[in-house]
Order: C-alpha cells, then structure tokens, then sequence
C-alpha cells in the first residue's frame, strides 16, 4: 500500500504544464551555457524543481505548499544569476491554489512577504546596478494581486454554483413530495368516493334482497315480492354503476380544461332517501334556513356523510325510523341523521365514521357522532365557502327542496 503523501500528490494539467515551462527554462539556460553551469545554478535548478513538485500537494497542504514555492523562488533568485520565469510562475500557481480554498490571510501575507523581500533587497541589501527596476516591482505586486482576485472570484463562482445545484436538488425534492402527497390524497379521495357509492348501493341491494327472500320463503309461490325486490336491485345498481362510472371518469379525462361536475350533491336527498325507504325504513327530510347556492364540493360532501349514515342504518342500526335534517346557516349549514336504532355496539366507531370525519375537516367542517340513549346521531357542519382547493368553476348545486320526498309531515324545525 502507498503512504498517504504519495497517494496525495496529483500529477494534474496544472502540474504538468508548469514542468513544460521549467525544463524548457532549464533547457534554453543550458544551451546557451554549456558546460559552465555553476553549482549555485545547479542548486537554484533545484530549488526550482522541489517548488515545481510541491504543487502537485496544493490539494492536500495548500499552505505548506505556499510556504515551500516562496522560500524555493526567493532563494533561487537570491543565489543565481539567472532570471528564470519558472519559480515564479510556480509561486503564482500556489498563490491561486491558496485564493481557491480562501485561505485570503495567508495567501496575502505570503505576497507581502515576498514583496517586503524584493523591495529590501534592491534598495538597501544591493544598491546600485539594481536587478529589479521600480516598473517590474509595480507589475509584480500587479500580478500577485490579480493572481489572489482571480482565484477568489473562482472560489466565489464554485461556492454559488454549489448552493444554486443544492437549491435545484431541495427544489425537485420538494416537488416530488408534494406530488406524491397529491397522488396520495388524490387515491384516499377516490377510495373514499368508491367506498361511500358502491358501500351504500351494495349495502340497500343486499338488505332488500335477504328480506324478499326470507318472506318469499314463507310463502312459496307468491312472486310479487321478489319481482319487487329485483326491481329494486335492477335501479340501485344502475344508479351505483353511474356514479361510479362518473367518479372513474374523473381520471380518465386528464385532457379536459374544465374539471368534472361531482355525481352527486344535496339536491339528490330525496332519491336518496326513496332508495333507503325501498328497504322499509321510515325516512323524514326537514330542510330549514334561506337555501342558499352550495358549492359542489360541500353540496358532495354532504350528500355522502348522508348516504355513508343512512348505509350504516340499514347494515346495522335495525331502526325502524331515521330523520335527515339540514339546517342552511349565513356562513355554514349543519346536516343531521339521526335514528332510532341501537346505535353501535359498544360504542365503536367504524372506518365509515372515520371517513365522514375527514371529509367534513378536509372542507374546514366539523362531524360528531355517538348514541343518543334511544338511538344514534350523526351531525356535521359544514361551511358555505369551500377551500382553495375546491373547484370554482364547476357549476354550483341547488340544496334540496324542503321536505322532499319526506315521509310523514315535514318542515319540523331543525334544531340547527
């Protein structure tokens, strides 16, 4: 296995080049002098290439490589004649490389360093012939400075791109959340809707059809109720069968601009009620309050807490009367069912309520629903303006008229 130093050197296009331009440096200087290389020009050829290979660490020790290239540079220009640009370019690729990774106060005080260096060394230390002119001090101090802006800015630039890709992965999180909450929230809505039309119609289909045959059984040969019965279940599930058929086309019309008119709404409770009633249960519809336009969201909502109720009463309650009451507020109005059955058992309370529950708070409502000591009750309030993500543009629901199809004398007042 390598050291660790080893396996942190990177022999990168920076690297190389900069080798390119030292050896062709160190070539050109041996041409043109031959055999008469000192060893002092051997020893700064040296100096030179211990700098040149101490940038291949500039990833790893970038200040210790900073520190390297500036004694090496000084010392080669300290102890030899020659003018070399190599050991300068090295020191510049270390200045970079130290701007890059925002080490701003060292990499400064190196530049200052090497500065105060060549300024003490061409006025005080040499004197006159100076090596270095006021003009090449001023373009050196020049390029040091724009070597450390340069790799600023880079570093600046990197740090943005990185928090602009950051900001672009949270975004497209954030959008696939929210898109899996609504294909979530979009499969509760649909399974609900499904639950409530094919729970209520399967539910009245089998109470009648176990009834006509177990009167049927008693008195073989009469026919009357089981054509009766048949009928019945031949209109019920035509009616499942359409709601159903419009609660699937819902998302089978992607295409469409306008969104899709709900199934069903407060203006169907009296059918509603008839198909309860075919069952041989005594049903009351009391409307009371100025009817106002419902939006369709709350108008469905309503008409399936309904329908989920009255479900609930046929399969369980053994009622013989329930009483559907709704009472139009000036912000809200508030739904009633309310029967005289045994209510549930032991208290429990059902997925159906459950269901209902989370469809009133979904539109901004409230439901309650418990025993009454002669019976069970289930009472929402819904309000009149439905939340933002309810549909504006589809056409609005009438409330039932008054007493529609009630059985017995209507128009009692609600209690609100």
């Amino acid at each position: 296995m390598l050291p660790s130093w080893v396996r942190a050197f990177r022999l990168d296009r920076v690297v190389v080049l900069t080798g390119l331009a030292l050896f062709l440096d160190c070539g050109v200087r041996a041409w043109y002098d031959g055999a008469g290389t000192t060893w002092t020009e051997a020893l700064g050829w040296a100096l030179a290439l211990i700098g040149w290979l101490a940038l291949g660490f500039r990833y790893r020790w970038p200040v210790s490589v900073g520190a390297v290239t500036m004694v090496a540079g000084v010392t080669y220009y300290q102890i030899t004649e020659i003018d070399g640009p190599s050991p300068a370019i090295v020191f510049m690729v270390a200045l970079y490389a130290l701007a890059r990774v925002g080490q701003l106060a060292v990499v400064v005080s190196l530049a200052v360093i090497v500065m105060l260096v060549v300024t003490y060394g061409e006025f005080v230390a040499v004197g006159d012939p100076r090596k270095v002119d006021n003009t090449s001090i001023v373009l050196l101090s020049g390029w040091f400075l724009s070597v450390i802006a340069f790799g600023h800015a880079m570093r600046v630039r990197h740090a943005y791109q990185q928090e602009a890709e950051q900001r672009a992965l949270a975004a497209e999180r954030e959008r696939d959340v929210r898109a899996r909450q609504s294909a979530t929230e979009e499969r509760l809505r649909i399974a609900r809707e499904l639950h409530d039309v094919l729970g209520h119609s399967i539910s009245l289909i089998n109470v009648q059809v176990a009834a006509a045959l177990h009167r049927s059984s008693k008195r073989p040969g009469e026919t009357a109720e089981l054509i009766s019965a048949l009928e019945f279940v031949r209109d019920t599930s035509k009616e499942a069968l359409r709601e159903l058929r419009g609660t699937l086309g819902v998302l089978r019309q992607v295409d469409e601009e306008a969104p899709v008119s709900p199934t069903a709404g407060l203006e169907r409770l009296g059918e509603l009620a008839d198909r309860a009633r075919a069952t041989g249960l005594e049903i009351s519809l009391e409307t009371t309050g100025e009817a106002p336009v419902v939006p369709p969201p709350i108008s469905l909502a309503a008409y399936r807490i309904v329908q989920e109720s009255l479900t609930n009463i046929t399969r369980h309650a053994q009622a013989r009367h329930a009483v559907i009451r709704v009472h139009y507020g000036p912000d809200e109005f508030r739904v009633r069912v309310e029967d005289d059955g045994r209510g549930a058992v032991d208290g429990a309370v059902g997925s159906g309520i459950a269901g209902m529950t989370e469809r009133a708070r979904a539109l901004g409502g409230e439901l309650t629903a418990g025993t009454t000591g002669s019976g069970f009750r289930v009472e929402a309030r819904l309000p009149l303006c439905p939340p933002e993500t309810a549909h504006e543009d589809t056409p609005r629901s009438r409330p039932p008229p008054a007493a529609a199809g009630a059985a017995g004398t209507a128009g009692a007042a609600a209690d609100g």
